[in-house]
């Protein structure tokens, strides 16, 4: 066939042996952070705001890099219901619209047991979901086959007349026992196998727009349907955005070099690692927050006066300021301290501040109070805290 002349690349075959130990390595600790995220505790309302925020950064992420000017706080205005744009930027939102439909759908049907089967027709369904009510180029035809020869930057897409073929065959590639694992390897394959299939379609660029988004919405699918949680399906898109220049020249090489599909996985991988670094970072914070916040109210379990309730209030907000506060800033921190302290003796948060110093609950240095978080952190090295 063709292709195979033009772009020999596209071959449906990977030799894992090429991989270096270091890539064996991050794939192991991506599978590790990765069910730690699966499995962490936190408050229904606190999971969902994550959720928002991540699934904010990827549609971001996803669209940005095809030139979506929108931000990420305009982006989750918009999950909000709250996102109002002029009329010369309303294709921007009805594009990042369709993202957001598309990730939820697949989201809830994971959740209620529906997981996506990989297809033909799914790539072609997700293509049109992603381009419907977007004003396009002439020829472009939404879910459909491009029935022209395309360039995108330097590269060259496959032969217009083979791209049903090509795409068809990845599908069947993807799907195959190059792919198969074990229950405890999933996680790893299912990493590959999206990041592959990525590259597979930009190479093949089968569409006549879209290509870019469907190839990420489609590692989204991947991962989702493997039980990665739906806070680090987008993680890959969110480091393709921000190394945006690397990620198209990673692109270009991979069809340029012998290796090149490899190094693409690799600078893939080691990007996934630092946003799941970042992102149990993030959820550190909040179980400790909210580990903080119980022993707090333990501490104050079996104290039940007006004094009592006020120093536990007291103790709360001033852990949720980050460098603490002196004593001339505690009415400010809140309306509650505001209410308690703002127009009653000095002495009465003089009084206050030095039951919960005592108590162990804060700390006075240099003249700035803060909450003694670390007291909780029973295992943490002090170099760490």
């Amino acid at each position: 066939m063709r292709h195979e002349t033009t772009h020999p690349w596209i071959n449906f075959s990977i030799n894992m042996q090429d991989a270096d130990p270091r890539l064996w390595l991050m794939l192991g600790e991506c599978k590790s952070k990765i069910e730690h995220i699966a499995n962490v505790p936190l408050w229904p309302a606190t999971a969902k705001e994550l959720y928002k925020l991540y699934l904010a950064k990827g549609v971001l992420a996803t669209t940005a890099i095809e030139g979506n000017t929108l931000s990420e706080q305009e982006v989750r205005d918009h999950l909000d219901g709250k996102l109002k744009v002029p009329p010369s930027r309303e294709y921007l939102k009805t594009e990042i619209e369709n993202i957001i439909e598309i990730c939820t759908r697949i989201d809830k049907g994971v959740i209620d047991g529906v997981v996506p089967l990989l297809s033909y027709d799914y790539v072609c369904d997700i293509n049109r979901d992603i381009l419907q009510e977007l004003e396009l180029d002439e020829g472009v035809i939404p879910g459909e086959i491009r029935k022209h020869s395309v360039v995108v930057g330097a590269y060259r897409g496959a032969p217009y007349e083979e791209c049903e073929y090509l795409l068809r065959k990845l599908m069947e590639w993807l799907n195959s026992d190059d792919f198969e694992c074990d229950n405890n390897d999933r996680i790893v394959y299912s990493i590959l196998k999206a990041i592959i299939s990525h590259v597979y379609i930009a190479w093949i660029h089968p569409f006549g727009d879209g290509n870019g988004r469907t190839a990420r919405i489609i590692e989204h699918t991947i991962l989702t349907a493997a039980g990665v949680p739906a806070v680090s399906t987008h993680l890959l898109s969110n480091h393709y955005n921000m190394t945006r220049s690397d990620y198209y020249r990673k692109l270009d090489h991979a069809s340029k070099t012998r290796n090149g599909l490899m190094n693409f996985i690799r600078y893939a991988v080691l990007g996934l690692l630092d946003e799941l670094k970042s992102q149990i970072d993030l959820i550190w914070n909040q179980q400790w927050e909210m580990a903080w916040r119980n022993y707090v109210h333990s501490h104050f379990s079996d104290k039940n006066s007006f004094a009592d309730v006020r120093r536990r209030r007291l103790a709360l907000d001033i852990s949720s300021t980050e460098k603490g506060c002196k004593q001339s800033e505690i009415p400010a921190i809140s309306g509650r301290m505001a209410e308690y302290y703002l127009n009653i003796d000095g002495r009465t948060l003089t009084r206050d501040l030095r039951v919960l110093v005592e108590s162990g609950l804060i700390n006075l240095d240099a003249g700035v109070y803060r909450a003694k978080k670390e007291t909780i952190l029973a295992f943490r090295a002090p170099s760490m805290t």
